[in-house]
């Protein structure tokens, strides 16, 4: 007995003739047992291309925000409560909130000790400022002396382009008749046979 295949217009399943339903049937059952239809190909492109903008230390930003927008949101209610509004006992009691009790212990004493703390970033600061006016400093001269050396460099280079050139001017040199003036160009081989011997 052959099976013949139908296909369903409206959903583009095949059924066969024998059990018509039986394969939507199925089809369902799976769709549920899985978790829905899944995503279109066009759904899914666009969810991928989205994480592009991803950058951890935006989200990291946003979580001090929200942080911070709660620590002040519990100041702005235990301000609110407080019968007499006095600024300093609500922002005690915040610290307490806050700050676990040996640490808030901690920050007084070390407010007790201002005098300490202002020595010891004076010298520091002092130490670093030093530290900074010798390393300008040297970088200053280093700088001076590369100056003077290209300096130097360009001058040397000045003086040699003018002496070729005003040897080649009198090697150039012709007379009235267009011939060559013989006393530069003797001159110049002297010079030449000079400075091989010496």
């Amino acid at each position: 007995m052959k099976r013949h295949l139908t296909e369903d217009n409206a959903t583009g399943n095949r059924q066969t003739n024998k059990h018509p339903g039986t394969m939507n049937q199925k089809m369902k059952k799976n769709l549920k047992r899985m978790g829905g239809g899944g995503l279109s190909l066009e759904a899914f492109v666009n969810a991928k291309s989205r994480n592009d903008q991803y950058n951890p230390s935006l989200i990291k930003k946003q979580r001090e925000f929200y942080k911070n927008a709660k620590c002040i949101r519990k100041y702005k209610k235990l301000k609110q409560q407080d019968p007499q509004n006095d600024p300093s006992a609500s922002i005690s009691k915040m610290e307490n909130l806050v700050i676990p009790h040996e640490q808030h212990e901690e920050k007084l004493e070390e407010a007790s000790k201002p005098y300490q703390k202002n020595r010891k970033n004076r010298k520091s600061e002092r130490s670093l400022n030093e530290l900074y006016e010798r390393k300008r400093e040297e970088d200053e001269k280093a700088k001076a002396e590369m100056e003077a050396i290209v300096k130097a460099k360009r001058e040397g280079r000045e003086r040699a382009e003018s002496r070729r050139k005003d040897l080649k001017e009198k090697m150039l040199k012709k007379t009235k008749s267009g011939q060559p003036v013989m006393k530069y160009r003797i001159e110049h081989m002297l010079e030449s046979i000079k400075a091989s011997t010496s």
